[in-house]
């Protein structure tokens, strides 16, 4: 078995697959203070819930945007899977010509989620992420990795809005029945909800409109199912991209995927 691992800022990601099959994942906190034998004892106990031993993991890849955590998980998984990972980085072959002035730079969640779209779609493509921030990036037919947009995130956004406004409320990120709302909580949502919305679409509209072409345009990350609905551009939901990128990036530095992504 393989274990996936996306380390992103709020959320750590984890699967474990089956050759190309998704057998489970899961949704962990970011901890930059965690340590190796607290994230193992996790790890080792969703994985034993789930019926699967330790030993079973013959493999191991992780993404990771928290540089403070990713040698935490390397020792983890060194530890509890007996395995060396592999970390995604823009030196890693991707089968991606990265385009970005300095390729260092690119999240490696970005890469892997670029690389996943590129061989699951093969067409000119916009790749949205709803993470801590939402990233926009756009890769071509032929694989190039042009660059994109990094906006803040929807949570952080109301995270901002409720910090340095005194009298408004948390609220939970739900659709609300009017744009014009008709007390505090709905107008905090619509203008939340829709209003990001807006910004998704300008974003894209604008993207394709400096490539002169239209792409296809998907959707990953944990707050796409929030979002998706409310915008005009978005196309499809990806939800589990990034664990797939990281499966197929392996299997790739393995020698099991062709090079040329036939």
């Amino acid at each position: 078995m393989l274990a996936a691992i996306d380390i992103g800022n709020s959320n750590v990601v984890w699967g474990i697959f089956d050759g190309s099959t998704l057998l489970a994942h899961w949704r962990l906190a970011t901890n930059p203070k965690a340590t190796a034998d607290e994230y193992g004892v996790l790890c080792l106990n969703l994985l034993t819930r789930h019926g699967r031993m330790p030993e079973q993991v013959t493999g191991a890849i992780i993404s990771s945007v928290v540089p403070s955590l990713t040698e935490t998980f390397v020792s983890m998984v060194e530890t509890y899977f007996a395995c060396t990972p592999l970390v995604v980085s823009s030196d890693i072959d991707t089968g991606l010509t990265l385009r970005y002035n300095n390729p260092k730079e690119i999240g490696s969640d970005r890469i892997v989620n670029a690389a996943a779209a590129h061989y699951k779609y093969h067409q000119d493509l916009i790749i949205v992420d709803f993470g801590t921030a939402t990233t926009f990036c756009a890769v071509t037919q032929a694989g190039e990795y042009l660059g994109g947009v990094i906006a803040p995130g929807l949570g952080i956004s109301a995270e901002a809005l409720f910090a340095r406004a005194a009298k408004l409320s948390k609220v939970e990120l739900t659709r609300p029945k009017t744009v014009i709302g008709t007390d505090t909580a709905g107008s905090i949502q619509a203008g939340l909800l829709f209003g990001y919305a807006g910004l998704v679409d300008a974003l894209v509209r604008r993207m394709e409109q400096e490539l002169g072409r239209p792409s296809y345009v998907i959707a990953t990350g944990g707050l796409a199912s929030v979002v998706v609905p409310e915008t005009s551009t978005i196309q499809r939901i990806e939800r589990l991209l990034t664990l797939e990128g990281l499966e197929l990036l392996y299997r790739r530095a393995q020698g099991l995927v062709s090079k040329n992504w036939v």
